[in-house]
């Protein structure tokens, strides 16, 4: 089965309309140039502080090296990897798995502010990128056996992929790791599910879980 993995509450966003007039924004601000439309926290710090939960939010860069690492691994290109990105402001998205994500920072950028604006990235022949339509418990539930891991620092500490991910092909593994620069995750990802899980002693950055997560499930299933 599939591992199922969900980059949650991730700082992407169009920079909201309460702050378009601060000096920060508009100094980088193009309605030609869709990079220059997503909030980042490099470019708009000045700019966020105060909006609501700012500490999440504008951070672009930690979901563009998440999924990076995601789509080139062996899990992904294997076909055994299914992949959904949950903003701060639960839009969900769906990845295809051979879509080619830029490596360049700023294209990234421009590629997901023209999801947000177009509501889906396509091409002739295929859907790269897919809205959909619900919460995280809607999407959970599209799936039969779902079996929840929330990852975090401040959960149950799991050395070994076995005890992890024990082979069983009648479930479905989601994984959750968050996608924001500090706090937590908020109460409506923590009740999804009462398996809160850490791989390290130490806090571990976002991409460097999602390789751990992703290698676990692959020497489970033995996927070189």
């Amino acid at each position: 089965m599939p591992l199922i993995m969900v980059f949650a509450e991730c700082g992407l966003e169009l920079i909201p309309k309460q702050i378009r007039s601060h000096p920060a924004v508009k100094k980088n601000f193009s309605s030609r140039i869709y990079s220059s439309q997503l909030l980042d926290n490099t470019l708009h710090f000045s700019a966020m502080k105060n909006l609501k939960n700012f500490q999440k939010r504008g951070r672009p860069d930690i979901t563009h090296v998440c999924l990076l690492n995601a789509l080139g691994s062996p899990l992904n290109i294997n076909g055994n990897l299914i992949i959904y990105i949950h903003t701060i402001n639960n839009k969900i998205f769906k990845f295809n798995p051979e879509i080619r994500i830029a490596r360049n920072y700023n294209r990234f950028k421009g590629l997901i502010a023209k999801l947000f604006i177009d509501g889906s990235i396509e091409t002739e022949t295929s859907k790269l990128i897919t809205p959909f339509d619900g919460s995280l418990k809607d999407l959970i539930a599209k799936f039969e056996n779902p079996e929840i891991y929330i990852f975090s620092s401040k959960g149950k500490l799991v050395n070994n992929y076995e005890e992890l991910f024990p082979k069983d092909i009648a479930k479905n593994y989601f994984a959750l790791v968050g996608g924001f620069q500090k706090s937590s995750f908020s109460k409506d990802i923590i009740t999804l599910s009462n398996k809160l899980i850490s791989i390290s002693k130490h806090p571990l950055d976002a991409w460097v879980a999602t390789n751990r997560i992703i290698t676990y499930y692959e020497l489970t299933y033995g996927i070189l």
